[in-house]
This record gives C-alpha cells, structure tokens and sequence, in this order.
C-alpha cells in the first residue's frame, strides 16, 4: 500500500490535510465498524482496511502547528461541557492519543501490541502493528491465501524483522493444517516443509509441524 492508495482508500485528493485525513477516518469508521455491521464480512475487511490506510498516512502527513495547538484544546481537562465539540461515544479520542494516532473508534477486543524494533522506521512499525491485527482476524477466519499474500508482503517490506519471519512461518504451518484437514495432502507437505524454511529455528514451530506429519501419516 503507497501513498497515493492511502488517499483513494480515505476517498481524499492527494496531500490532503491531517484534519481531513482523521475526519475522513472518523466518518468511514463509523460507516464499516463491525459492530455496525456484525454479519458483514466485507465491511470488516474495509473497516481493517482503513485504519491502515489511516496510520500510514498518519505516520506521514503531520498536523500543522494550528491542529496540534486545537487537539490540544480539545483534550484539555480544563474544557467546559459547553466547549467541548459534540461526538458519537465511539467517535471520543483517547486522551493518551497523540495527533497522529488514529482518533479512538470503540472494539471489542483490545489489539496486541507486537515487539518494538528500534531498527524499523515509524512508518514501518505503524505498517506492522496494523498488519499484525489483520492477519489475526484472517487466520480466525480461516482466510488462509489472504493471510499468506498479507504476510509475505509484509516481509518483503521488512525482511529484516524477525518477528515478522516467525509470523510468516506460523502462517505456512496454519494453512499446512488445514490442508491435512482437507486432504490436500501434497499441498499440505509443501506449506508445512515452508514454514520450517521460513524459520529453522523455532522449536515450537517444529513441534506442531511434526503434529501434522503424524496426521498426514495417519491418513495416508
């Protein structure tokens, strides 16, 4: 994802400003959160969709010294009930939210934060963080070719991440499963004997592979 998709996904022209970019944010949030629409698959691929879109742009475009100075404001504790801006409940930003972070949208499960590489620049770790997040909701969903484009991109952003690596591998492994699941079983030996490649030296890795090869053998 460039730049330039940033902006088509948030529906904003190029070089948008950073108040534009939150309240485009704001305003497809709302529209395409699953907890608006619960039984809408495509909408929460948009929604997960948009909040990369969202710290991307976040990462890069910052808010000008009169947007900071109005964030401020409105976080302010000092702030009258009179003063303070009328919002949805789930439209409140987070007062340990910074300009750039994304304004706070209410979910139902709390995201995992991964491990901190100080060799990655910002806008990588925003990328990661925000990939993580929708890796897991396809491998809940069993969206197994997805999740594999999802994280391969990924490393090919940032190869020299090792935690990236590992998700990668776990990835091969999971979609190695359900192949043996399926009995597809020479497809199943091919994603498993990747995710060994793909990282060696994972001992539980190991451990699950050697599951399914025992599986495997049990079907044959």
């Amino acid at each position: 994802m460039n730049l330039a998709d940033c902006y088509r996904i948030l529906g904003l022209r190029s070089g948008a400003s950073f108040t534009e970019i939150k309240a485009s944010y704001r305003r497809l949030a709302r529209q395409y959160h699953p907890d608006m629409n619960p039984d809408d698959q495509r909408a929460k691929d948009r929604f997960i969709t948009l909040t990369e879109a969202y710290r991307f742009l976040a990462s890069v475009v910052k808010p000008t010294a009169e947007e900071a100075a109005e964030f401020r404001a409105r976080q302010s504790p000092s702030q009258s009930p009179s003063q303070a801006p009328e919002a949805a409940p789930s439209d409140v930003p987070d007062r340990t939210t910074s300009p750039g972070s994304p304004p706070k949208v209410k979910i139902t499960t709390k995201p995992v934060q991964v491990q901190y590489n100080p060799n990655l620049s910002e806008s990588d770790r925003q990328l990661k963080q925000a990939s993580y997040e929708q890796l897991q909701q396809f491998l809940k969903l069993r969206r197994f070719p997805r999740a594999i484009a999802l994280v391969e991109g990924l490393a090919q952003r940032i190869p020299q991440d090792p935690e990236v690596r590992q998700w990668q591998a776990i990835t091969y492994q999971r979609w190695g499963r359900q192949l043996v699941d399926d009995r597809q079983l020479d497809k199943a030996r091919l994603y498993l004997k990747k995710a060994l490649r793909t990282d060696p030296h994972n001992r539980s890795l190991w451990a699950e592979v050697e599951k399914d090869f025992r599986r495997m053998e049990q079907v044959y």
